[in-house]
């Protein structure tokens, strides 16, 4: 009886083979690569896609001279859905105007609206904002857009579903800051 170390070389050294036998083996590795690419570009896509409404937005949103209401936000939520092809109930915005106090060194919240899923900014929680915002001069105002999107991948190669965070400002442009109306 030969030693199994002869046969496993003799094994390693062939190079004879059936091409039936190779592409059955390799066909599903290159079907799940190629899926994986395409989910993959799928998802930068929809950060790309994302991110465009979002800066679309607060554009809209900086160029206000009339005070908002919950009606607009709610016209905006919409047009988050329409621009990013989702459903309304799978995208949720949050708007706030922010001002700069150069004396307290802070910045603080004249006003924050929702429609979704997420709460309002806290003042408190636009104080922690600090390293994410511009340097502004005194009394000067910002509007953030916030966009979330709920995403999940066309295929299941790993990603996980998620939601899909944007955090643009923009300052106001043809008034000195853009209001909220109760009403």
């Amino acid at each position: 009886m030969k030693p199994i170390h002869h046969y496993l070389k003799r094994f390693y050294k062939d190079e004879t083979g059936s091409l039936a036998v190779e592409t059955v083996i390799m066909l599903p590795v290159l079907f799940w690569a190629y899926l994986t690419m395409f989910t993959i570009f799928d998802v930068y896509r929809q950060h790309a896609i994302n991110t465009k409404a979002a800066y679309t937005i607060g554009d809209l949103v900086s160029r206000e001279t009339t005070p908002l209401d919950d009606s607009y936000i709610t016209g905006v939520r919409e047009m988050l859905a329409y621009l990013t092809s989702n459903q309304t109930e799978d995208v949720s915005v949050r708007i706030t105007s922010v001002r700069y106090d150069e004396g307290a060194t802070i910045y603080t919240r004249d006003w924050s609206e929702q429609k979704g899923w997420n709460s309002r900014l806290t003042v408190d929680q636009v104080k922690a904002l600090k390293d994410n915002l511009p340097i502004m001069p005194d009394n000067e105002r910002v509007i953030i857009v916030e966009t979330f999107v709920k995403y999940e991948p066309p295929f299941q190669v790993g990603l996980d579903a998620r939601e899909i965070q944007n955090f643009v400002f923009t300052r106001p442009r043809y008034a000195p800051q853009v209001l909220w109306s109760e009403h």
